[in-house]
């Protein structure tokens, strides 16, 4: 007997005690990727350091390192057996997929534009590790039925690569002629900002006129504090009840 289909629904629930909503940018939370930093700036250093190429940016969760969260990103593109990989892949292509169909809308409005009408993924840092890590392009491009129609791959690892994780201009390409394309870029974590600021800018210099990003979650290292306070200390003072009605682009 096969077993049941698992409705959106369901399979997006089975991380929700792991998933907390980010909250509104605010002091102490960066107005650009919604981490927790000294309230004495806008923003974290990490974005304060690189060139913001996103109109609008949203995580619909964070990832705790060593969580369930960041276990279940790794996993679904990393694991070695196929049915571990299968298994996170249908779980996080719900999480996308809900979200998505709740808040397209909050991010075109962030954005300044009406909707997208492209979909595009940020590629890996290698063409190799790139052709060997199809999970991301699985998810937006075959599983994720309100954005398989617009996605397309159109970003690509430079080659020969640039191995460093810093930002770079020159990190990734775009193949396809953007001019006046509004793009809805989406990676799966989002831990320093560097690729999908780089991947970003590839989409911009090919000429697309606006680029809103989505990652599913933004990583966050609970020990990273400051003078007065601490990732942990803010972590704890999210709800423990993940809404999906509520987007940090949204007050």
């Amino acid at each position: 007997m096969s077993s049941p289909k698992l409705t959106v629904e369901e399979a997006s629930n089975a991380y929700v005690h792991a998933m907390r909503n980010p909250p509104v940018a605010r002091a102490g939370v960066c107005a650009v990727c919604k981490t927790f930093h000294d309230p004495s700036f806008q923003a974290c250093g990490r974005c304060v350091g690189q060139p913001n190429n996103l109109d609008a940016f949203v995580p619909i969760t964070y990832s705790v390192h060593g969580r369930q969260m960041h276990d279940a990103l790794w996993s679904y593109k990393n694991a070695s057996q196929d049915e571990v990989r299968w298994y996170h892949g249908v779980r996080l292509t719900a999480i996308l997929w809900r979200f998505i169909e709740n808040h397209e809308s909050c991010l075109a409005r962030a954005a300044g534009v009406d909707d997208f009408d492209l979909v595009a993924t940020v590629p890996s840092k290698t063409p190799e590790r790139d052709e060997g890590r199809r999970g991301l392009r699985t998810i937006a491009g075959k599983w994720c039925t309100p954005i398989v129609d617009r996605w397309q791959r159109v970003l690509w690892p430079a080659d020969p690569p640039l191995l460093e994780r810093s930002y770079s201009h020159q990190r990734y390409v775009a193949d396809t002629d953007l001019t006046g394309r509004r793009v809805l870029l989406i990676d799966d974590t989002w831990t320093s900002g560097t690729a999908m600021q780089s991947a970003a800018f590839a989409l911009r210099a090919a000429g697309a006129s606006s680029v809103a990003g989505v990652v599913i979650g933004r990583h966050l290292r609970l020990e990273f504090s400051w003078d007065t306070g601490s990732c942990e200390g803010e972590y704890k003072k999210l709800s423990s009840h993940f809404d999906w009605s509520v987007c940090a682009l949204e007050s």
